[in-house]
């Protein structure tokens, strides 16, 4: 429920942040037996966050029905998320084998709609307070400065106050000051590409479903949304900031005229503002310390082309929840816990992030990339494994296994001396 609170109060665990990866969090935590503080440090409850891809990748499905959101999402408008992608060799159009399931998908959903529809539902949940306009300011310590983390201090409207708990959970953003506070260092990877974006109503995309452009180095993206609204987003090379500095809109605009079946965005209504980022670096910070864990965003970002940032908040909130609830409970070892988590939120998100990172220096595809993308636009079968690997369902090691590179090498030797169609430029 949501309620002011007085000082001195005791919780199992405090989480700042009430975005996706805490509100998930706190809901799975209380489901679990486990008192929960969720702290924003904003005081409207339909605050949101309005930079990201506002979308939700398919390895987030599984945590979208547990916390039972599903029907909710989709009564909301929210729109499945199928995709297909260019590149020099063609499309990448992934399609469902014709004697096999359908695709995996999880959804595209403003944040606008997103975030109020999570935190209310923490909110309902018992064992869940949710305290809006409480700011992190400070972590209690035991036995002085250096001890581990027993809760924190906020700022809200009546002054401050501490809570105390034996977990302490950061969901609070890839700036996050309960990482800060912790002395937590951060491992920061340079993005060679910069990025704006901005929503359009009655933007028509070919099959209805979102789009993306690898146009080395360069890159674009068109994602449908709930209520008829379209996420356009374009992400060039640095070496062009200059030119979108002089002309932020004639040059968003310009570049997505320029993509290979541009979307008609002249014949729609934008109805946001351009809005964007020149430096998103990619950042990571070990998920835990005595006392304190890190979910979503606070622990490890993504680049925003791949948008995966939500589904790898709500699929940590979900790996915090399973490992240390009993023990944030008080009926278990917690460091031992912790120790749990991390080795399972290293495990199954840094490899991806390492590509990720690798990908991020605005480089053109590498040789790896070339063989798996040209195979991928001339057969269903690699198709359909790159877009696994895409809704992050499958990792590194199983996405590039030798058996997926022979399959891919096949594929192209069939194709060898076929013309590959023209790259237009964007340039």
């Amino acid at each position: 429920m949501t309620k002011p609170g007085t000082a001195g109060d005791e919780y199992d665990v405090v989480i700042s942040g009430a975005g996706l990866a805490g509100s998930a969090a706190a809901i799975l935590l209380a489901r679990r037996g486990v008192r929960v503080a969720l702290l924003e440090r904003r005081s409207d409850p339909a605050a949101y966050k309005v930079l990201c891809t506002h979308s939700l990748t398919a390895n987030a499905h599984p945590v979208l029905d547990e916390l039972g959101l599903l029907p909710a999402l989709e009564k909301a408008g929210a729109v499945r998320n199928e995709a297909r992608w260019y590149t020099r060799w063609g499309w990448i159009e992934p399609r469902a084998a014709p004697t096999g399931p359908e695709l995996p998908h999880a959804y595209n959903i403003r944040r606008s709609v997103l975030d109020p529809l999570i935190r209310s539902r923490a909110a309902e949940t018992p064992g869940v307070d949710l305290l809006l306009g409480h700011q992190v300011t400070g972590l209690l310590r035991e036995d002085g400065h250096r001890g581990r983390t027993a809760g924190v201090r906020a700022s809200t409207s009546g002054g401050e106050r501490e809570i105390r708990a034996r977990l302490v959970v950061g969901a609070d953003g890839k700036d996050s000051p309960v990482a800060k506070f912790a002395g937590l260092p951060t491992r920061t990877y340079e993005n060679g590409r910069f990025g704006y974006l901005a929503h359009f109503r009655d933007l028509p995309l070919r099959g209805g479903i979102g789009q993306t452009w690898f146009l080395e180095p360069d890159m674009a993206y068109a994602f449908p949304n709930d209520d008829g609204v379209t996420v356009l987003a374009v992400l060039p090379d640095k070496a062009r900031l200059p030119a979108f500095r002089e002309d932020l809109e004639g040059s968003f605009l310009d570049f997505v005229r320029a993509l290979p079946e541009a979307p008609p965005v002249d014949a729609a209504e934008r109805v946001s503002k351009i809005i964007g980022t020149i430096d998103y670096p990619l950042l990571s910070r070990e998920p835990t310390a005595p006392g304190l864990a890190l979910v979503g965003d606070a622990a490890l970002t993504g680049d925003p082309l791949w948008g995966v940032g939500c589904g790898w908040a709500l699929q940590s909130a979900r790996w915090l929840a399973e490992e240390v609830a009993p023990a944030a409970a008080g009926r278990g070892d917690l460091d031992r816990s912790l120790l749990r988590y991390a080795r399972v939120h290293r495990r199954r998100l840094r490899p991806h992030q390492y590509l990720a990172a690798d990908f991020a220096k605005g480089r053109p595809f590498n040789p790896v990339e070339r063989l798996v993308f040209s195979a991928a636009a001339r057969d269903e079968a690699v198709a359909r494994h790159m877009y696994l690997f895409a809704s992050r369902l499958i990792g590194p090691l199983r996405f590039l296994s030798p058996a997926a590179l022979a399959r891919a090498a096949v594929v192209d030797i069939r194709h060898r001396g076929a013309a590959a169609p023209t790259v237009p430029t964007t340039r």
